[in-house]
């Protein structure tokens, strides 16, 4: 760790202003100093072991006049030991933000502080001196900072400082490196945003400087390899708006050159990624004739789904698996006929099978056998070798330990595990294969589609990264939707997301994201710079939507992949029940992404023309009771025409419906003219639905439909209409509220959205 004084020196080459403040090893000097900078000022003591001087007593602030500063030195520099190296004093500009002064008053109490200070140094200190520093004033502090992370690599961060860090915990981190657009957008990122703003009549802090000294950082970080990390707490806000820096501390590190630990990996081309999604032919490696293992299930789910292509089996004795003739082995498979390898065997028998598998051109294998990295250090070595074998054989090697693929372009279902989804326009990847099944569960429950989806297994030779690349530029792929646990390669994923999120939405749910690996006082860098944190860094830099729960994670995909993105926030609730567009609105006002706009004065005139005058005349548009006439779909077709509008979220569909499944379920149905008001009811939100999707397409606009009929009765007619558009019919309006935020933050990020 350098001295204050060495990792100020640093920093002001590359911008940061700090307090004015003098480096001093005498008593003598220290008074001149102080009366040079001008009175208040603090004294600190300084060398490159002492890190928290603060904790640590080292500190002496709000020294008023001579006496005091003689006080404070004589105090510091008196109780050294020979071992402590050069002495000397550093006078500083004292600048003060909500933390607790000690005053000192007079020669004896300087003298004592000093004498203090230096008496709480340990041997092992090293060189100390004495910073005098001018005191500075201000009400707010903020924290900044550069931290390396092992996996992703060099990061700024920014948070609120002082006692903030602790109480508020609102830090925020970004990839270096950063210019002054990706600074502003890290600016934007940070909770508390009204701290910024105007404060006790003080004003708002200068965004721009802020920004400016992050840039600063990032710049710093590139030139100088040997910074491990940058701690400059506080960045003090003067009343004017304006920041100084009064403390700054750098860690040091050996310069050594950072590599990858990815191993190195064949070149697999489109054509491997083919083979595996959309095989002329699959064979079932180790076909059963019992229907609970993982031969019969995997042979079971291709045909039952209708797999467009040719199926083989092999099976060592030659029996017949579900009318499938099962070949001995690989070898005895017809030429030029199998692009996918689906493997059900044990670990054991592996290497010759793929040996097999080259023979015959194959060019894709997925394995399901566990007894690998997941049974142990013998596990791991036998999974190391097997995926050499296939990069060394020009083989697309998935797994070992996975649950299989799905590739709905194909009907293709080739997992040992159900179900399998509606095709469509999402593709899923995950390192659990549970997440798989649970996303594709979604699917069927919603009528999302599923374009492809895979289970990553133990990832010996290709993982999360290389599914990105080829989702890419896959066609039938829309948005991505992924589940992380653990990271082998930061920097390969987090380029991987980013190159992916330049060309479509990217969803991701990750796991295991703890707060591990603090490493200080919580109002320093390193214990700031948590796993979680971190990788909301990555995300945020790359474009992709990080999520924290699966079933939002599906909304927000299933959003993606079936509405137009926004090209702003300005957002209308349309409601037929007050109460609905209230909790939404609360949703949208509490996330401050989407903008519950005010209705423009024409628009609010052309609403009155159609509806009751009982209705809201605001944001949300209830329109109280006008769901009885055919004048809902007219207001919702003024709404999505108005220039000003960029999405609208409507609530209330399937209460007509609602009723008539009632009084279909009644026992005086259909009688008393109850079959015709039935009928009546299920077009009305039919209709709902149908013009929702149509105004959408026409309008290029997001229109979201939400009722918790989609969850509570999926066979109602509204609910059944919205999905017979392809489009996802949302729980609750605030599921979709949130659903829309996400969106419009990537559209903002592609520029697509102002």
């Amino acid at each position: 760790m350098l001295s204050e004084v060495k990792s100020k020196h640093i920093l002001s080459r590359y911008g940061i202003k700090f307090a004015e403040e003098q480096e001093v090893r005498t008593v003598r000097e220290a008074i001149i100093a102080a009366e040079n900078i001008g009175y208040p000022v603090a004294i600190k003591l300084c060398a490159d072991a002492i890190s928290h001087k603060t904790e640590r007593g080292l500190v002496r602030l709000n020294i008023r006049d001579a006496t005091e500063a003689e006080a404070a030195s004589v105090a510091l520099l008196g109780a050294t030991e020979p071992s402590d190296g050069v002495t000397s004093l550093l006078v500083a500009k004292m600048e003060t933000g909500r933390r607790e002064l000690i005053m000192m008053r007079d020669a004896t109490e300087a003298e004592a502080a000093s004498v203090a200070l230096l008496g709480a140094t340990e041997p092992g200190d090293g060189a100390t001196s004495l910073l005098v520093a001018k005191m500075e004033t201000g009400r707010r502090e903020l924290i900044v900072g550069l931290v390396r992370d092992e996996q992703f690599g060099p990061f700024v961060m920014l948070g609120l400082g002082g006692v903030f860090a602790e109480i508020m915990s609102d830090t925020v981190f970004a990839p270096t490196p950063l210019d002054m657009t990706t600074a502003t957008a890290l600016i934007d990122r940070l909770e508390n945003q009204n701290f910024l703003d105007e404060f006790r009549g003080d004003q708002a802090i200068d965004r721009n400087q802020l920004a400016q000294i992050l840039v600063s950082l990032s710049v710093a970080e590139s030139q100088e390899p040997s910074i491990q990390s940058i701690d400059i707490n506080p960045l003090i806000a003067r009343s004017d708006g304006s920041l100084v820096a009064v403390d700054a501390l750098i860690e040091i590190r050996d310069a050594k050159s950072e590599v990858s630990n990815t191993p190195n990996k064949p070149f697999l081309s489109e054509a491997h990624f083919n083979a595996l999604f959309a095989p002329r032919g699959v064979v079932i490696v180790g076909a059963s004739t019992h229907p609970g293992k993982f031969g019969f299930v995997s042979l079971h789910n291709i045909l039952t789904n209708g797999y467009i292509g040719k199926v083989f089996a092999t099976h060592l004795e030659r029996a017949t698996v579900l009318d499938i003739e099962c070949h001995e082995s690989v070898d005895d498979l017809p030429e030029d006929s199998v692009d996918l390898a689906f493997i059900c065997t044990p670990a054991s028998t592996n290497l010759d099978i793929l040996r097999a598998c080259a023979r015959k051109k194959i060019k894709a294998v997925y394995v399901t056998s566990a007894g690998y990295a997941d049974s142990g250090e013998d596990g791991l070595k036998a999974q190391v070798e097997l995926g050499a074998l296939a990069t060394e054989l020009n083989i697309l090697l998935i797994g070992p330990n996975g649950q299989g693929l799905v590739s709905t372009p194909q009907r293709l279902c080739a997992q040992i595990v159900g179900p399998y989804p509606p095709a469509g326009s999402i593709s899923l990847v995950s390192q659990s294969g549970n997440f798989v099944s649970s996303f594709m569960n979604y699917s069927r429950q919603s009528g999302v589609g599923i374009a492809r989806a895979v289970s990553a297994g133990n990832a010996t030779q290709v993982g999360v990264p290389d599914f990105f690349d080829y989702f890419a530029g896959d066609s039938n792929t829309k948005v991505a939707l992924a589940y992380l646990e653990g990271i082998t390669d930061g920097r390969l994923l987090a380029k991987s997301m980013h190159d992916f999120s330049r060309l479509k939405p990217l969803v991701i749910v990750k796991g295991g994201s703890t707060s591990g690996g603090a490493r200080a006082a919580a109002s320093h860098t390193g214990a700031l710079a948590s796993d979680n944190r971190i990788f909301d860094g990555v995300c945020s830099s790359s474009g992709a939507i990080r999520i924290s729960d699966v079933e939002r994670a599906f909304d927000v995909a299933a959003t993606f992949a079936t509405q137009p993105l926004p090209k702003g926030n300005n957002t209308i609730l349309l409601t037929t029940v007050g109460g609905w567009g209230v909790v939404t609105s609360d949703v949208i006002v509490d996330e401050g992404v989407l903008n519950l706009m005010q209705l423009p004065k024409s628009l609010k005139t052309a609403i009155s023309e159609l509806l009751p005058d009982r209705w809201s005349k605001n944001n949300p548009v209830d329109c109280a009771g006008g769901e009885t006439r055919e004048t809902v779909a007219e207001v919702m077709k003024l709404i999505a025409s108005n220039q000003d509008v960029d999405a609208i979220i409507f609530l209330g569909l399937g209460i007509q419906s609602n009723q008539a499944r009632m009084m279909r379920e009644g026992k005086y149905f259909p009688d008393f003219e109850l079959e015709r008001i039935v009928k009546y009811h299920e077009r009305q939100d039919e209709m709902y639905a149908n013009v929702a999707a149509e105004l959408s397409l026409a309008m290029k606009k997001p229109i979201l439909v939400a009722t918790e009929l989609g969850v509570a009765d999926p066979n109602n007619p509204g609910v059944l209409a919205v999905q017979n558009t392809g489009r996802l019919c949302y729980a609750s309006g605030q599921r979709a509220a949130r659903a829309l935020s996400s969106v419009y933050k990537y559209a903002k990020w592609r520029g697509v959205a102002k």
